[in-house]
């Protein structure tokens, strides 16, 4: 006798808090770089986002009488983006709100872990820019006020190319070092957490929608496209965020037109745009058409044809 369930059919020994520890550990490299670079506000601002999702998520739990979850660590992971996306200057309670609108709103609202419509921590942070939009977008460092290198480069300036490898600008704590997010890239794909499909063409066609459409002010120079390549959140969206297994398409196809829906969102906002990033609404909204984009690249069953019309 054999007993017979429902697919899928295969196992392996990876689990939630596996994989889930495995994108901890990849995001110290970039948020570790942000606590050197920026100082101890920027660490008081990790962990004030990670307490916040953590407990927010415990206490959900505790009041709707659920199974506590908050040992998966995708609390954790939730709270380490959210600070990733932060600037260094903020106040310890605006990662604390964006924690608790991440957990309670975006995911348990939505059924907890896997039900998710879109990325909580993207969701929080663009909650956040909507609510405190100059404290969200203050990056002085040391009472000195300069402008992003995205910023300088929408207003036609130059960027220094390895000061943005490296990540000796401003930004926000865990988006200056490219370096840093790399190592982390790496350590996922030897884990094989993540593949290089996704990052590979959301990063590939974005550049070139963002060559076509500066096209008419002037083609882009080599300065423009490494700097539009290695500043803001592109580096840091296409590896721990655009990946998030929960709101990125399951089929190959699928994830090639997800990925190119990110490229062309995220150069429409860039060069079209008022404002000079556009990583995390392009994530969220492509988050959103991943139901459809499933429905129209499912594979067809094996052994199916096509309904012939009487």
């Amino acid at each position: 006798m054999y007993n017979v369930s429902v697919s899928p059919h295969i196992r392996d020994k990876s689990s939630t808090t596996k994989i889930m520890a495995d994108v901890c550990i990849a995001l110290v490299p970039t948020l570790a770089f942000g606590v050197w670079h920026f100082g101890w506000n920027a660490l008081v601002i990790i962990v004030s986002s990670v307490l916040s999702c953590v407990l927010s998520e415990f206490i959900f739990e505790l009041i709707v009488k659920k199974p506590i979850t908050v040992f998966d660590l995708s609390a954790v992971v939730t709270g380490l983006i959210i600070a990733l996306n932060m600037p260094p200057t903020a106040a310890w309670w605006i990662p604390a709100i964006g924690g608790v609108f991440a957990i309670i709103v975006i995911k348990m609202l939505f059924g907890g872990i896997g039900q998710n419509i879109m990325n909580p921590a993207l969701g929080a942070r663009c909650f956040l820019l909507i609510s405190f939009a100059s404290r969200m977008t203050n990056f002085a460092v040391d009472g000195i006020a300069s402008p992003t290198p995205l910023a300088s480069l929408k207003a036609g300036e130059t960027v220094d190319i390895l000061d943005m490898f490296l990540g000796l600008h401003n930004g926000c704590i865990g988006e200056v070092s490219v370096a840093a997010i790399l190592i982390g890239f790496v350590y996922l794909l030897i884990k094989k957490v993540i593949s290089v499909r996704i990052p590979a063409i959301y990063i590939g066609s974005a550049l070139v929608f963002i060559f076509l459409f500066r096209l008419p002010d002037g083609a882009a120079d080599l300065n423009y496209m490494a700097g539009q390549l290695l500043t803001g959140g592109l580096a840091a969206g296409a590896v721990f965020m655009a990946t998030d297994y929960t709101t990125s398409p399951i089929t190959k196809s699928g994830q090639i037109i997800y990925a190119l829906l990110l490229g062309f969102l995220t150069a429409v906002f860039r060069v079209l745009g008022s404002s000079a990033e556009g990583v995390s609404y392009a994530i969220i909204i492509s988050n959103l058409c991943v139901p459809l984009i499933e429905k129209i690249s499912v594979p067809k069953a094996f052994g199916m044809k096509k309904k012939e019309q009487v």
